[in-house]
């Protein structure tokens, strides 16, 4: 299996180069030449697997370059309970009859971010190797909240080394700003930018591509890598859990072989649910794909129209995971749906940078709508939908996962459709404590952060994740904030070049 960059057709890299370089030198991103396909039995089998297992299972389709040793060494490293704080890995409850929250958050940041995050240094790690890599790895990140926390903690201390997480100021919960203000370890750095998170990620691609960064790395034996969804390593362990999930819905018999489900996720960079494409095109049965998005809604109106344009007013919300106006993996998407031409590729990325929009070919909006619907939903109605989830089932749900399940209502209610259905659920309620306190108890709170994550374990009879828990004490160790325009010099000082 070779990877092609989005942007140049001709580019044709191992998985373990792709892994390594994050982002190809064009600018564009790296796809698998083709989609392997799983058969019925292979379905079958994988539900009697372990986690780590099944993991292996899918990689061994996609990296093609690794031995079943190296395979095995990686997905054994990551998935098990010394990092996650249940043997499943990846939850399935039952929300309602045929629907299904796919919990992903029980990592030890406590996001779905950790699917990925806990394996990707094993990834790299071992794609340097293979590649006679012998460079320290920069990892430049950009996070809207969950990826940076699960990035810092995937890399803490991995040796050959550093990474580097830029968030912006006021546009993460509390909670996930002393995750990332508090992060242990020597090879790790931490800065807040004035801005939002697209100013933060277009900051960092700029920093990959800019071919003055790269030659002052080269002379000092220094590379950059990405820990984003951006990198095919970060992507591809998110394919899993949606072959997992069905796979195990087929062996307790809530499903049987070959039947439909539909597939909620809450989204704003557009990977995860990209993800959910993939494992569909691998032979999961999947009806649609629904795309769940807070007011941020270019992603709806995309799906819908077959225009993105971000030029409209960012809102900050109680989602702020999802609170993106630059879509990124939805580039891999259309290269895809293009048969991989990468000419209309760069034309209307080009058009995204220097207007801010771009519209598809009719016949990219059709099959668009052909495996995508959308929706989206503001703060009041996310607080409603976690209060009557709540008083309904006894259920308690973070702000994101809340976005999926209002999305999907409405969706139900619309069509009518009875698709068994699994909800991506990103993150513990815990990670926005205030939100979903207030939701809940359906009023204001003046409590101070810690006191209402204790309220909220009362309410929600759910246990506090240890890793939440233990940050009430830690001191915090970074506390830079800087102008978007200064990125650029900040790397390289902090790199001390």
């Amino acid at each position: 299996m070779f990877y092609n960059s989005t942007r140049n057709s001709t580019v044709k890299v191992s998985s373990a180069e792709a892994i390594t370089q994050g982002i190809s030198v064009d600018g564009g991103l790296f796809v698998p030449e083709s989609i392997p396909v799983l058969t019925t039995e292979d379905i079958k089998a994988i539900g009697e697997m372990s986690y780590a297992e099944r993991a292996g299972f899918v990689f061994s389709k996609y990296l093609t370059d690794f031995t079943e040793a190296e395979i095995r060494y990686c997905t054994e490293n990551a998935y098990s309970t010394k990092n996650f704080e249940t043997e499943s890995i990846a939850e399935i409850a039952h929300l309602f009859d045929g629907t299904y929250m796919l919990e992903l958050w029980h990592g030890p940041t406590c996001a779905f971010k950790d699917m990925a995050l806990q394996i990707l240094p094993y990834f790299l790690t071992t794609s340097a190797k293979k590649i006679n890599l012998d460079k320290k790895i920069v990892i430049l990140v950009a996070t809207s909240g969950d990826t940076g926390k699960a990035a810092l903690e995937g890399f803490k201390d991995v040796e050959g080394t550093s990474i580097m997480v830029f968030y912006p100021e006021d546009g993460v919960s509390p909670m996930q700003k002393r995750q990332m203000k508090t992060q242990e370890g020597e090879n790790v750095g931490v800065c807040a930018l004035k801005g939002n998170f697209d100013d933060c990620q277009n900051g960092v691609k700029a920093i990959f591509t800019d071919s003055e960064v790269k030659k002052l790395l080269d002379e000092k034996d220094m590379m950059f890598s990405s820990a984003n969804s951006i990198n095919w390593g970060r992507l591809v362990p998110q394919i899993v859990y949606y072959v997992s999930t069905y796979a195990e819905l087929v062996r307790d018999g809530e499903i049987e072989a070959g039947e439909k489900i539909n597939i909620v996720v809450p989204t704003g960079n557009f990977g995860n649910i990209l993800a959910g494409y993939y494992a569909k095109h691998m032979g999961i049965p999947v009806n649609k794909l629904i795309c769940a998005s807070n007011i941020n809604n270019v992603l709806t109106d995309f799906i819908n129209t077959g225009v993105y344009d971000r030029n409209r007013k960012f809102y900050a919300t109680v989602s702020p995971s999802m609170d993106i106006l630059i879509s990124s993996n939805l580039e891999r998407l259309l290269y895809i749906l293009t048969d991989g031409n990468d000419t209309l590729i760069k034309e209307w990325f080009g058009k995204l940078a220097t207007e801010g929009r771009y519209e598809v070919t009719d016949d990219i909006k059709a099959k668009i709508r052909e495996e995508f619907v959308a929706g989206y939903c503001d703060d009041v109605q996310t607080a409603q939908t976690i209060h009557e989830i709540y008083e309904k089932y006894s259920y308690t749900c973070d702000t994101h996962t809340a976005v999926a399940v209002k999305v999907y209502n409405d969706y139900k209610a619309q069509t009518g459709d009875t698709t068994k259905t699994v909800i991506a659920s990103t993150a513990s309620p815990y990670k926005f404590s205030k939100a979903v306190l207030e939701a809940v108890q359906n009023g204001k709170s003046e409590l101070d952060e810690y006191d209402m994550i204790d309220r909220l374990a009362e309410l929600s009879k759910m246990p506090v994740p240890s890793a939440l828990a233990d940050l009430r004490n830690k001191p915090e160790r970074f506390g830079d904030v800087i102008d978007k325009t200064e990125q650029k010099n900040y790397v390289l000082e902090k790199l001390g070049i």
